[in-house]
Formats: C-alpha cells, sequence, structure tokens
C-alpha cells in the first residue's frame, strides 16, 4: 500500500515540481497544484456530467415505474434495470470522481509530508513553507494558534460547495433534503480532519480543490445545461404521482399494521421455529401457490418416510397452514425476520425455490457451514436465460428440469471455474401434476376449436404489444378465442383490459372471452392451440396436453445480457420450434394459417409432442419420487454424521 502511495505521490510531485518552478513561492504552487489536477480531470467531470443528466432524463419514467408497481421490488428493479440498459447508463459512474479524489489526496498528502523531495527532485535548494506566521509544513492540531483557522476556512469551503451543489448540480439537486444534508456533513467532517491532523499545506489543498469545484460545476452547466436536455415539468408531475402511490402505500400500511392479526403469529411461529433444534428439513415458499413445486416431493416424503417437514412461507395466509399435522409443520415467517432466521438457519437441508441466494435478502447459514442448500425449479426454463448470472452459484445442489439445464450448470461450472454442484436429474412437478389433472379430466365436446390466448407478464408482452391485430386476424376464423391475462396484467392493467373488451364487444359474443377468473385450470387444458410470447405456460401446456403451442416473436426477456457465452442453446429457444410454430411482429396475419397447420400437421401429433417431452424433460410423472428419494439419502446421512459426532 504503501508503494502505491508513493507512486501517486511521484506522478504528482512532477506536477508539483512543474508548478513550483512557474511561481517558486510554496503556497502559490499548492493552489497552482489544485488548480492543475481539476483540468487534468475535467474530461472525467464531462463524462460524468453527461451521465448525471441521462438520469435525471430518466427521473420520471423510473418515478412512473415506482408508482405504477409501488411495493413490488422485484417488478420496479426488473423494469429499472431494462431502463438503465435502454439508455446507456452507469449507475456507477457517479462513484468516479469520488475515487479520483480520495486517490489524489493520498497522493497529495505524500507530496505535502515530503516537499523538499518532489519539489527539487534531489537537487539542493531551501524551500520556504511559511506564509505569514503560518507554516505549511505543521499540523494544526499540534502547534495551535493561527493555524486553526485552516480546519475552519477548509470547514467552510465544503459547506459552500456542497450548498451550491444542492442548487445547480445536475444529480445532487434532485436529491432528498436528507441525502444532500448527510453529503454536507460527511464533507464538512473530512475537511475539518484534513484541517486539523493533517498538515496544513493538505488542508489549503483540500480548501482550493472545494472552490475550484465550484467554478468548475458552473462551467459544467454553462457547456452541457441541463435544462437543454431534462423535462422538468414531467419530472414534477412524475414526483406527485410517486409521492400519492407512496402516500396510498403508508396509510394502507398503517392500517394493515394497526389492525394487523399477523404480527402475534409471526413472533409465535419465529420463537416455535428455533424451538427444535434437531431439525433436518426445511422448505421455504415465498407466498401461496409456491408448495405446488414441493407438492410431489413433500407428498412422498410423507408417505415413505416418517421425516418431519418444517415448512416456511412468507405469506401468512398461505394454505399450507391448513395441512398443520405432527409431520408437517408450517411457519408464517416475514421477509424482515427472514434474514435473521435464515443466517441462523441450522438444519441439514434448505430447500427452496428462490434463486439468488447470497445475492439480495436470502443468505447462506451463519451458524453452520455444512448444511445443504437445494434449489428446486418453478419451470422448465433456462437458468441460464431467465435468471442472473451467479443466480444458482451458492447451492449445493439443483434438481434439474432435463438434459439443457443441467448442460448449462456444468458449462457454467466449467467456464468459472465454480465448485461442482450436485444436480439431480429430477424433471418438473408442475407438468408431472397438470398431466395428471388432464388425463383425470372429463373432455368435454366442442363444436369449434378453442385457441387460449396466455401471455406472460413481461415487458412487451403480448397484450401490451399486439393483442388487437392477433385478435382482428383470428376472429371471423371458426374459431373460439379466450384471452386470459397474467393475474399481474389484471391486477395493474384493468383499464387497458376494460378497453379491449368493449372494443372487441367481448360480453356480447360466444366466439370471444376475456377470462380473469384464475380459480380453474379447465380453460387451459381444454385449448386445442396456445398464443403466447415468452411465458412457460407453453410449455406446460404442450407437454400436459400433447397439443401445440404458437410464439408471438415479442422482444425476449433477458435476465442474464452473457446468456449466449456457453455456447448452448437455452431451451426456451430450442423448444419455440419442437412444440409448434413461432411468428414474428410483423406477421401477424398469416396466423389463421400457422393455426391451421398446427391443428393438422403430423409433425405436432400427440405422438410427435410425446417424443419431443421424454427427450427434454427428465423422469415424466416420477419427478416427486425422485426428489424424495435424494433428500431421504442425504438425511439418512446427516443423521449418521451426527452420530460419529456424538460418538466422538
Amino acid at each position: 500500500m504503501n508503494y502505491v502511495i508513493g507512486l501517486i505521490g511521484d506522478v504528482l510531485g512532477w506536477l508539483m515540481y512543474f508548478c513550483y518552478n512557474i511561481l517558486p513561492n510554496y503556497f502559490v504552487s499548492i493552489i497552482l497544484f489544485t488548480f492543475g489536477t481539476k483540468i487534468v480531470l475535467l474530461p472525467v467531470s464531462l463524462w460524468v456530467q453527461k451521465n448525471s443528466i441521462k438520469m435525471v432524463k430518466m427521473q420520471p419514467e423510473m418515478n412512473f415505474i415506482k408508482a405504477k408497481y409501488y411495493g413490488n421490488g422485484e417488478k420496479i428493479s426488473e423494469e429499472q434495470y431494462e431502463l438503465y440498459k435502454r439508455e446507456h447508463y452507469q449507475p456507477l459512474a457517479d462513484l468516479i470522481p469520488l475515487a479520483l479524489q480520495l486517490i489524489l489526496l493520498m497522493g497529495v498528502i505524500d507530496v505535502i509530508n515530503h516537499p523538499e523531495e518532489h519539489i527539487f527532485r534531489g537537487n539542493p535548494g531551501v524551500l520556504d513553507t511559511m506564509l505569514g506566521n503560518l507554516d505549511l509544513s505543521s499540523v494544526p492540531a499540534e502547534v495551535g494558534g493561527i493555524a486553526y483557522l485552516i480546519p475552519l476556512v477548509a470547514a467552510f469551503s465544503a459547506w459552500f460547495m456542497c450548498f451550491i451543489q444542492n442548487r445547480i448540480n445536475v444529480l445532487q439537486s434532485e436529491q432528498g433534503k436528507i441525502n444532500q444534508l448527510g453529503t454536507m456533513i460527511l464533507s464538512i467532517g473530512l475537511s475539518l480532519y484534513l484541517g486539523f491532523f493533517v498538515k496544513t499545506g493538505v488542508g489549503i489543498y483540500w480548501t482550493f480543490s472545494n472552490l475550484f469545484s465550484v467554478l468548475q460545476l458552473y462551467f459544467l452547466n454553462l457547456i452541457m445545461n441541463p435544462k437543454k436536455y431534462i423535462d422538468y415539468e414531467a419530472l414534477e408531475k412524475s414526483r406527485e404521482e410517486l409521492k400519492a402511490a407512496s402516500a396510498f402505500e403508508r396509510q394502507h400500511k398503517k392500517k394493515l399494521f394497526e389492525k394487523d392479526p399477523y404480527r402475534k403469529k409471526e413472533k409465535a411461529d419465529y420463537k416455535r421455529f428455533f424451538k427444535d433444534y434437531e431439525m433436518q428439513l426445511v422448505f421455504y415458499s415465498e407466498k401461496n401457490g409456491f408448495y405446488k413445486y414441493f407438492q410431489n416431493i413433500i407428498e412422498t416424503l410423507l408417505e415413505k418416510s416418517d421425516v418431519v417437514i418444517n415448512y416456511i412461507t412468507s405469506d401468512p395466509n398461505d394454505k399450507v397452514f391448513e395441512m398443520e399435522s405432527d409431520r408437517f409443520k408450517p411457519y408464517y415467517i416475514g421477509e424482515n425476520k427472514l434474514i435473521v432466521l435464515m443466517m441462523k438457519m441450522e438444519a441439514d437441508l434448505v430447500v427452496m425455490t428462490t434463486p439468488d441466494l447470497e445475492s439480495f435478502h436470502i443468505k447462506r447459514s451463519l451458524v453452520r457451514k455444512d448444511n445443504e442448500y437445494i434449489y428446486v425449479p418453478h419451470d422448465v426454463n433456462s437458468p441460464n436465460l431467465t435468471f442472473r448470472k451467479e443466480a444458482l452459484d451458492h447451492f449445493d445442489t439443483v434438481f434439474s428440469s432435463g438434459y439443457l439445464c443441467t448442460k448449462e450448470i456444468r458449462k457454467r461450472e466449467e467456464l468459472y471455474k465454480l465448485p461442482e454442484k450436485k444436480i439431480i436429474e429430477w424433471g418438473s412437478s408442475v407438468i408431472d401434476n397438470m398431466i395428471q389433472a388432464y388425463d383425470a379430466m372429463d373432455q368435454r365436446k366442442k363444436a369449434v376449436k378453442e385457441i387460449l390466448i396466455a401471455p406472460s407478464w413481461q415487458k412487451d408482452n403480448i397484450l401490451s404489444s399486439c393483442i388487437e391485430e392477433i385478435l382482428e386476424n383470428l376472429q371471423g376464423h371458426g374459431y373460439r378465442i379466450i384471452v386470459r391475462p397474467h393475474p399481474q396484467f389484471v391486477r395493474h392493467e384493468e383499464e387497458r383490459l376494460n378497453y379491449l373488451r368493449d372494443k372487441f364487444h367481448m360480453d356480447e359474443r360466444d366466439d370471444m372471452e376475456l377470462q380473469t377468473d384464475f380459480t380453474s385450470n379447465r380453460t387451459v387444458y381444454e385449448a386445442d392451440v396456445v398464443i403466447t410470447d415468452w411465458s412457460s405456460i407453453a410449455f406446460e401446456y404442450s407437454f400436459a396436453t400433447l397439443k401445440p403451442s404458437l410464439f408471438i416473436n415479442t422482444p425476449m426477456k433477458i435476465m442474464n445480457e452473457d446468456y449466449e457465452e456457453l455456447g448452448i442453446t437455452p431451451i426456451d429457444i430450442e423448444l419455440r420450434s419442437k412444440v409448434g410454430k413461432s411468428v414474428d411482429m410483423d406477421k401477424i396475419d398469416t396466423l389463421p394459417q400457422v393455426v391451421d397447420e398446427l391443428l393438422n400437421s403430423s409433425e405436432f401429433s400427440r405422438e410427435s409432442l410425446e417424443k419431443i417431452r421424454n427427450k427434454y424433460i427428465y423422469h415424466i410423472g416420477r419427478s416427486g419420487e425422485v426428489g424424495a428419494d435424494y433428500i431421504m439419502e442425504r438425511l439418512a446421512y446427516y443423521k449418521k454424521k451426527h452420530e460419529e459426532e456424538d460418538d466422538d
């Protein structure tokens, strides 16, 4: 570290040497030196100014996103990420000046501590470090007297700089008062420290650095005026909308808090959870409805073993509480308490469908290092495409839906030299249960073929981008069309749905329906063709019913921008041509012909689709048994291990 600081000091020393030779006065040379650093860093400052303008320019759209999805942090993050990507915004760019300033400061301290070495470069000379009665090589805290003026002047310069920044800096002026005050306190505190406890020359450098920053800010605003790029009227409007959403949410939470019947339950469940120190197996579910991903495994465990299943859910209304028994123990733990609970986890096996272990609020246990974390997928989608890059890196074991998933994980381990995970050739509980439900269902006789339109809930989904063109081209061709939006779309886009209902007179006709009741999946099973975008419902539908799917090529949702680096085609892309056909956005007028092809071609017969299903999905109909067998095997291993440890 000392070597690095010395190296920075050597580089800056040349600049100080140059300044001193222009005006051989130590005080003046420090001022010239400070001004020179601002000139050298001007290109960086211009880049940061441009990036800051970009940020504030995006702020109205960001505020509208936050207002629209208030309380849905995951959706806000996704939309914000897409916005940053579209605008080529670099969130960390504004930290660069701070980092450079700290690097400069380390070098400046070295230069001021050894002025003769840097200014004279080994040549004999006498350096006058006096400014009147003030010795610039002294430390104010040690000498006192007039030197005490230095920290006071430095603190004032910091206050003045922050005062100006809070009014005219393109980004800082848009921050909240608390953030502005925090920055000011930090700057003044640092300035006081540099003024009191380092040499006076450093305090002078810091003072003039703050003052030159003010001049530089005016200069940047002159050549790149934010008012030319930013719609401040839209910004104010978006703030009002966000403020209204925030006020509504606060009021809503206040009411919930005042009447919250679950606080006592969470507290009791948290306490009850930690009473069982011999706990072996824990499942974690984010919310009601996620039990279906574990269902087959849990039911097989309850049938074939005597293990006690501890089931944590972050939803107080989860239906699993109706299943409570001596061997199935559900606990309600909200997300805040979940953070601590997970860090104190002592169970042998922790099974979850939540990716990004260690990346966000769910961490591996801090009290135990040998427990095993198992990831169970929701669907058959590619983890390399639809998850963040490191989403599965911190799991010990992954239940894989098919060979492409396994191939991706192994390739990533090889590419990044990651520890090898256990990969269990598992399958899909969701598809297994859908097959079972479909086979058990009475087949209704239909007068006409039915087309189900079931979009995803991603940006540019069918309902947001091209539903009108789809309906206009399909109506009148003898099909019954059912539009079944994603539940989140129903929740957030009621106006859009009402518009479609009215435009196509859906309440007045028999051949078209807008379906918003999701209590039954019968509509999905009975459809002859499903039309979707990038929703996993297509694969679940085709593999459960052995009927074809039609895909509209809306923009693909990509969570990992580097997904192509593995050289493996994601299953989301590969299966589109195996279980059906894809249609580009500009070819929607061909939909009637494509639907006819799908319904009549032997390429998409039951037999053909069954072969595809067996190729791409492991252990059709047996995922529960496979998963439960692995868990029982591991529990037996841990039981033996604990017994051996007790004997020792």
